[in-house]
């Protein structure tokens, strides 16, 4: 649905979960996108969330599949859109770690925050991220985030505390006069 140079943004399918199911008890992977402390999770599970997800028709939301090169490597989404504020909130999870490091997480994020100021009407993108996680820093920097705020040891990951970082992104001012 959305291409970049190296990314394409689809639907997550129904044959894309058992690679998801090992990305989500990988983890490296769940430390890296943070959030809850990571539990395993069966195949059986996840196919029933999405078969549940499926039965309400309707669209699927913001949520998008990560492929390079016919491989599905990730997912990502925008969420709990504020449609006073014009804001929503961005994650995204590169599963596959042989893509780490190589610029598709960036490209990705780029593509998801121009859709959302594109074709929801957002003013603002933000997210949060574990201030151990220089890496995904350095990318949501490349990609304009600039940190907003800081919690101090708020989160607990991987046997210690760790500080949430607060990004966002607003919407750059020619999209903003054109609109």
């Amino acid at each position: 649905m959305l291409k970049g140079d190296r990314v394409i943004l689809r639907a997550l399918s129904r044959d894309d979960l058992p690679r998801q199911q090992q990305f989500n008890n990988d983890i490296d992977v769940e430390l890296a996108g943070g959030g809850d402390p990571p539990l395993p999770q069966s195949l059986a599970r996840l196919q029933a969330e999405f078969d549940a997800g499926l039965s309400k028709g309707s669209r699927d939301g913001a949520s998008f599949a990560i492929e390079v090169e016919g491989v599905y490597i990730g997912g990502c989404a925008l969420f709990n859109f504020d449609h006073v504020a014009h804001r929503a909130m961005l994650g995204i999870g590169i599963g596959d770690k042989t893509y780490w490091g190589q610029g598709y997480g960036r490209e990705a994020v780029q593509l998801l925050v121009d859709y959302g100021f594109r074709h929801h009407n957002l003013h603002k993108v933000w997210l949060e991220v574990h201030g151990r996680n220089q890496r995904a820093i350095r990318a949501y920097r490349a990609c304009g985030f600039v940190e907003e705020g800081r919690l101090r040891q708020h989160v607990w990951s991987d046997g210690a505390y760790d500080d949430l970082v607060i990004m966002g992104v607003l919407r750059p001012e020619d999209r903003t006069e054109a609109s």
